[in-house]
Parts: structure tokens; sequence; C-alpha cells
């Protein structure tokens, strides 16, 4: 868009003709579009075009009409923490601005830009935004805190929502957060940006970051989406779908989405019957079939994430990124762009882990938001009129929150609403202050009651759990900054792909064992037979298999997904290093209780030296559900290029069923040494280390499991408490046989490292194991840097 005469530009300037040097004319938000259109266009990134007023047209506004001087003499009085008189303040001075005429510059120069934004077509609508002066920097986050209108249509309503705009800089959270981050009232301005609408109304919108909001991995790109309007997802007042991109497999050119969460979806926000400032959106439902579909495509996400690494990489800081889609032309445009200022700005080195000591009854669970544990009375508040309830300590249980709460959320120990995902303003801002909170609980509101203690805790995964009474916890501090070199590798046992960007973050030379089992359990919890043999299923068990695929094109590829999504989880957090996956060892016990399983499984005495391990893989009972994780493990090393990720066969009890598992793995693709692919023995039966070299001829090495080793080395069942005291992996036999293996290995130039118990329980088995010269030892993340230290200190 162009316009002419000075005077206009004083007032406006187009998104064009703005860079990020703009920030004191145009506010962080609309100088950061501008720079935008100008340098990234070209490269991919889609931003609607548009302009903004510029601060000093605030000024002038001000200043001309005379309350400029009333406004600042009530903040100079003001008491913030009192909340009562923070409203009555913020509601008196918005008044004051939205009464006041525009000055006659100000108000032709909105007139001239909408009329040239709108061009040959009639009234258009456009988004009205906010933009701080003092919004978007590196080291402050003022995102949320004005108004943002959508919808707008007409010039009489643009030049009221702008209006709405300018008083928004005096909503109470906006004062508040000024005066705890030190800035001068009168220093931030504020510009509007007049930006032409992305009609995500009949398509799907959302935020994404270029880093992990969690644990600060910063080779993700974590996307949220929900169907309609953006504030949606902004507000906390939807749950959306989640997805994470890996960085490095893209640029590579891979399909690298790693992981997938279907929210709920509730409700959407899409254009209201009037296109005026209060009036231009409304809420509506979402159908139960649309509820239950991913909001956006793979294409979709994968062009999202490249846009978002463009502007990351233009910016070069991690960036909290809104985007939209538009139902009519199916593009996808950036409609904002700053950066991201939590955990971005926290030491990598220096870590804080918060571990519960205790459970209790398990009241209600979310989304965990951070990783820390906080615990206090809890405070249900259903609206802002009852803010002045909440006390120093108290648990804020509430629908969902908005910036008009931030004053009192400081007080609280931790936060736990009914809506919203990792990215809605209750998330934002618990990791602002540092305090834990749980969101997307659905019914916490009407599950907790006031006065009750609890504690609340997201050191436990993906999942946050609220827990009933004051659990004692405790705080592991970590300094990583001088971590002494090892003669070893040490690696960690990642089970779980909820935590893996977390324990990314400490030292390690990648993941000795990832359990193919404990995401088959916790992430798709049905039996691969039931999948397989979906048609044959009752009605009942039907429905219920349905709703736990839903998302997926049908139950097999659920399976197939689900396991791809968790086994490339943990390869991209801990990319380029080595992660070592170990098919499913479940024993015939632990497939029945899977959905389903029942009527699967072989009633057997003891199931622990039962049908598991490579004897389930050959049997032709089992053999398509062995087949289901072979295409899986093929996608993950192949379509997403994870190809750190070698593969382990458990529990092979001859060398016959050693070659048996070779061929199958060949006829499904994974051909060992092909593309790199190494295919590594869990060495877990005297049987494995007496015959060492025979099974060597089918695997390019051994990971030991010291647990199955030290059992039926000494002929005990570990799990009976008659003879517990037995179990000791640092028994001569067991070091015997620990060492014929390392041997046979060491002596063909072969991987041998060690992933059972043994050596996170025993630093003197990891010293007897350095020793013996083992190529690497896993640990329990909770053990790493204990261990490599005592290791470090017993080699000098």
């Amino acid at each position: 868009m162009s316009l002419r005469g000075d005077n206009v530009v004083d007032q406006i300037i187009p998104f064009e003709q703005l860079g990020m040097n703009d920030v004191d004319k145009v506010g962080g938000k609309n100088a950061s579009l501008g720079e935008m259109i100008s340098n990234l266009t070209n490269l991919g990134v889609c931003v609607p075009t548009g302009f903004a007023t510029t601060a000093e047209a605030f000024r002038t506004f001000l200043s001309q009409s005379g309350i400029d001087d009333r406004i600042h003499k009530v903040l100079d009085e003001l008491n913030i923490e009192d909340v009562n008189a923070l409203a009555a303040a913020g509601k008196q001075i918005r008044q004051w601005v939205v009464e006041t005429p525009f000055t006659p510059d100000l108000e032709k120069a909105i007139r001239e830009g909408y009329t040239a934004l709108c061009g040959d077509l009639a009234d258009i609508s456009v988004a009205v935004r906010s933009s701080a002066t003092a919004e978007d920097l590196p080291d402050a986050s003022f995102a949320g805190q004005q108004e943002t209108f959508l919808n707008i249509r007409g010039i009489d309503n643009v030049l009221h929502s702008v209006k709405e705009v300018f008083a928004s800089l005096f909503n109470d959270r906006a004062i508040s957060y000024r005066v705890h981050q030190g800035f001068d009232h009168k220093d931030v301005a504020l510009s509007a940006g007049i930006q032409r609408m992305c009609r995500s109304e009949t398509g799907s919108s959302g935020v994404m970051f270029t880093i992990d909001t969690e644990s600060g991995h910063r080779d993700m790109v974590f996307i949220t989406a929900s169907y309609g309007l953006g504030e949606m997802v902004v507000q906390g007042a939807v749950n959306p779908d989640e997805f994470y991109v890996h960085k490095p497999t893209l640029e590579k050119g891979h399909r690298s989405v790693i992981r997938r969460t279907l929210g709920s979806k509730a409700a959407k926000m899409v254009y209201g019957a009037k296109a005026e400032a209060g009036k231009s959106v409304e809420v509506v439902p979402v159908s139960e079939e649309l509820r239950k579909q991913f909001s956006l495509s793979d294409d979709d996400i994968l062009e999202l994430a490249k846009q978002a690494m463009i502007i990351e990489k233009h910016y070069g800081r991690p960036m909290d990124i809104e985007w939209g889609k538009d139902g009519d032309d199916q593009k996808l445009y950036i409609l904002q762009a700053r950066p991201e200022t939590v955990r971005s700005q926290m030491s990598t080195q220096k870590m804080e882990r918060y571990r519960l000591k205790e459970t209790s009854d398990l009241l209600i669970t979310g989304r965990a938001i951070g990783d820390k544990v906080g615990a206090g009375k809890v405070r249900v508040v259903s609206g802002l009129e009852e803010m002045d309830q909440v006390e120093d300590g108290d648990v804020l249980v509430t629908d969902m929150t908005d910036p008009d709460w931030e004053p009192v959320m400081k007080r609280c120990a931790a936060i736990v609403t009914n809506r919203g995902g990792r990215t809605c303003h209750a998330a934002i801002i618990a990791r602002e202050l540092g305090i834990p909170a749980v969101v997307g609980c659905e019914n916490a509101t009407s599950t907790l009651t006031t006065g009750t203690e609890v504690t609340v805790s997201c050191a436990e995964g993906d999942t946050g759990n609220i827990w009933s009474g004051l659990l004692e916890f405790e705080i592991i501090a970590t300094d990583t900054s001088e971590m002494p070199a090892l003669d070893i590798d040490v690696m960690m046992n990642v089970a779980n792909p909820d935590r893996a960007m977390s324990f990314a973050q400490l030292p390690n030379k990648g993941v000795g064992l990832a359990r193919l089992e404990f995401i088959i359990n916790r992430q798709i919890g049905i039996h691969p037979k039931a999948l397989l043999n979906f048609d044959q299923q009752s009605d009942e068990l039907k429905a219920t298999i349905t709703d736990m695929a839903s998302g997926y094109a049908n139950p097999v590829d659920f399976y197939v997904e689900k396991i791809v999504e968790g086994v490339a989880t943990i390869a991209a957090s801990f990319y380029p290093h080595k992660v070592i996956v170990r098919m499913s060892d479940f024993k015939s016990n632990e497939y029945a209780n899977l959905v389903g399983g029942r009527q699967y499984e072989p009633e057997e005495e003891n199931p622990m030296i039962g049908f598991r391990g490579a004897s389930r893989y050959i049997a032709e009972s089992f053999r398509d559900c062995f087949e289901l994780e072979c295409k899986a493990m093929k996608k993950v090393r192949g379509e997403l290029g994870l190809d750190n990720v070698w593969l382990m066969i458990p529990f092979v009890r001859t060398v016959s069923e050693a070659q048996a598992v070779e061929q199958i793995l060949a006829d499904n693709g994974l051909v060992r040494g092909q593309d790199g692919l190494k295919l590594v023995m869990m060495c877990e039966l005297p049987s494995n280390a007496v015959l060492a070299d025979e099974f060597l001829q089918y695997f390019d090495g051994f990971s030991i499991g010291s647990n199955d080793m030290t059992q039926l080395t000494l002929g005990l069942d570990r799990d009976s408490g008659l003879i517990a005291h037995l179990f000791d992996e640092r028994n001569d036999a067991v070091k015997k046989m620990l060492k014929m293996a390392i041997e046979a290995c060491r002596a063909q130039g072969k991987y041998v490292g060690i992933c059972g118990q043994g050596p996170s329980d025993h630093p003197d088995l990891a010293q007897w194991l350095m020793e013996q010269k083992i190529s690497s030892v896993s640990l329990t993340p909770d053990t790493v840097q204990e261990t490599w230290m005592f290791l470090a200190e017993s080699a000098k």
C-alpha cells in the first residue's frame, strides 16, 4: 500500500516501510511485522499487509487533549498491590481515553490508510492490534496485555477499535506489569496495527515456538493449533492440538513431524454478526467429528515449521509466533512474531529438577507447564470479582485466566485451569513467574474445593498431577558447566518420551535403552492383535478402540504412528547421539493387561522366563505384531531421518533365534549395515555370555541387561521378597558373565554397553565396568551427574 504526504506519514506508516529499527516509532509488534514483510517475503514467509499508527501520534493524542496529566496523577498515587484500587483506576483512565476525540491529523491519516488498504474492494475486514514501544523485547514480554479486535469492517468501526486499543495501554495487568518490570508509564507509548484479516475463522490458527517451551530444547518447533480464529488458543479458552517438528532433520529434507497430541478443541471463534469492536466475533461449538480430527495436516505442520525456522534465523533467537490458515485461499499466514522471553533466558548448565518423594490420592490431571512442584490451599475463583480473595501461597483454580488476572497470579504457589493448552495465557505467565501450572483439566473447578490442601506436580512428564495433601518433594540442583572427560560414554535410560527433551539437557552421549513397551503401554494401551483383527472385536471394544485411535486413519495406523512418535521424540531429543531402542519385551501377563489383550495371551506360570523377546518375534502367532514395530522403526530412520536410532533385540535364547530375527528385520526393510543401521543384542542370559562369539555373528554389539543376567545367573526371582537380599549385580558369578561378554565384543571390535539398573544403583560396579573397558554405561537420569563425577574421581 502507498500513502502520500509528510503529515500522513507522521501519523501512520505502512508495514512495508517498517523494520526492527522502528520499535520506538510503532512498537515491537508492528516493527516486527514490517521487518518480516520487508525481508522474509521472498523467502516464503507470508504476512498480511497493513499499517501502523505512530507512537508520536499517540503521545500527541494524549497531550493535546489534556488527559495526559490526569492519567499520570492517578498512576503516581496508585498502590498496585490493592487490586480493587487498581481496577478502579484502570477503568477511569480507559474511559477518559475512549471519550477523548482523535486529533484531526490522526483521524484523517487512519481514514486514508484504511482506504488504501481496501484498494478496489469495499470495506475489508481487518484486525486492529496493539503494539507497545516497550513490547516484544528479548528480555521482557508484554504479550497479550493490550487489546486485539478481529473482523473489524468499515472506517467508523476501525476508528473506534483504535481508540479501544489506545485505552488498553491502561489495562490493570499492563499497569501492574510496567511497575513490576521497572518501566515508567510515561516512557511507554502505543501504536495500533491495522492488518488485513486472515480468514482463519473457516480454517485454523494457533501459536508456535522455535524452542520447546518446557525444557528449552532448541532443536524443536512446537506448534499448537485449533479451529477458527487464534484468540481462543492465545486466551486459553480451548485445549488445542499440539505438534513437534525436529529442525535438524527438517533442514535435511525429511518430513520430521515427530509428535502429535490431539486436543479437545471444543469451541472455535468465528466472525460475528457485526464487524465492530465487542461484537465482531462469536464463539460456537465444534462438531464431534471435527474434534476427533487433527486441525492441521502434516503438510501444513511442516510448512509452518519451515516459516518459523526462517523467522528464527533472521532474528537470531528463539521466537514466539502467531499464525493462521485462511480457510478460503488455504494459505498459511504469519500474524505476529516476537522473541521468546522465558526458556531462552534460562541457563542450560545450571538446572533444578523437582522430584516427589511420595504420592497420595490423585485428584485430577491436565497438561503440565514447567517441571516444578508447588503446594498450598486451593482457592477456587470463578471470576475477576473474586480476585481479592486470593492469598499468598494459594493454589489458584479457575476456568481460564486472561491478562486481567496477572496482578494476583504472582501470589500463587501454583495455577490450575479447566481450559487451555501449553501456549495459553495461564501457561505463559506461570513460566514467567517460575511456578507450576496444570492447564486443560476440564473439570478442576468442580473437582477441587476451596481450602483443601493439594500438591501440584509438573515434575512427572507432560501430564500434570494434582495430588491430595501437602506432599514431600526435593529439589535437585545440577551444574553441568564443568563435567570432566571420561574414558567411557555416559548414556541414559529413557523410557518416557514426555521427559526426553528435559533429560537431553543433562550431560550425555545418547540413550543406552529406550523401551518400546513403555510407549505401547502408555501412549497406545491396546494389544496389537486387537487392532490387526479390529473387525472381529465386539461392538463395545470397537467403540473403545475407535475413540482411543481418534485422529489417525485407522486402528493399525494409530499403533504404528504412536510408536513412531514415541521413539522419534526420544531420538530427536538426543540427536545426533545414538539412541538404542529395544524392541518390545512385554511378558504375556503384561500384554494381557492391554485393551483387548486377554483373548490373545497364554496363561503362564512364570512369564518372566516365558513367551517374551525374540521367541515372540519369530512365532507365527505374533510375527504380524512384530512387523508393525518394524514398520515404525523403518519410518523413524527413513522418512523422519533419525538415523541415530539403533535397534536392540531382547531375550535372545539361542543363536538360531538371533539368525531368525535378523532375517525378519531384513524382510521388513531393516537390513543390518544398510543406511548405517546398527543391530544390538541385549546380553541378559548366561547363554549370551557363554556363546558370545556365536551371537555376535548376527549383531553389531551387546548391551548388557544386568537385571535379567543377575536373576538367571543366580537362579532367583527378583520379584520375590523372600530372596531379594541375594539379588546383587556385583556377585562374582554375575561379574564373570559380564567380563566374558565385554571381552568378546572388544576382541571383535564391536560395541558393548550396559543398560541394566546395576551401575545406577552401585557406582562401584560402574567403576569396575570402566576398568573392564566397557564402551558405555547407561544410567537413570537422576544418577548421571553423581556417577559421572564418581567415575572421574576414581580414574585419577
